[in-house]
């Protein structure tokens, strides 16, 4: 399905290079960086950007910290509780890991 406005970009980008716009642009004739999988590059570019990160790494850190939480705590009640919570966080990774690998 291609988007309504592919026409108009195109015919602006057809304009910009009759008028030699994209003339002596920095990099031009040069690989464009990272882009290793053009595909992901867009999304690779806005993480970067926003400083973002993936849904595993998140869940690992979240994991590290609520296991040095358990290793604090002494009390029966409190230590079954943390342990729910990190069951819950390791399966959401499990989960997580599973669709990366299925998906991509």
């Amino acid at each position: 399905m291609t988007h309504p406005l592919n026409p108009a970009i195109e015919m602006a980008l057809q304009q910009a290079d009759r008028n030699d716009e994209f003339k002596d642009l920095p990099g031009a004739g040069k690989p464009l960086k990272h882009l290793h999988q053009p595909k992901d590059a867009v999304l690779s570019h806005l993480m970067k950007e926003h400083q973002a990160k993936p849904q595993a790494v998140v869940l690992k850190q979240q994991i590290s910290e609520e296991m040095a939480k358990l290793k604090t705590l002494t009390d029966t009640a409190e230590r079954k509780a943390q342990m729910k919570v990190l069951s819950e966080l390791q399966l959401k990774l499990a989960l997580e890991v599973e669709a990366l690998t299925k998906y991509g």
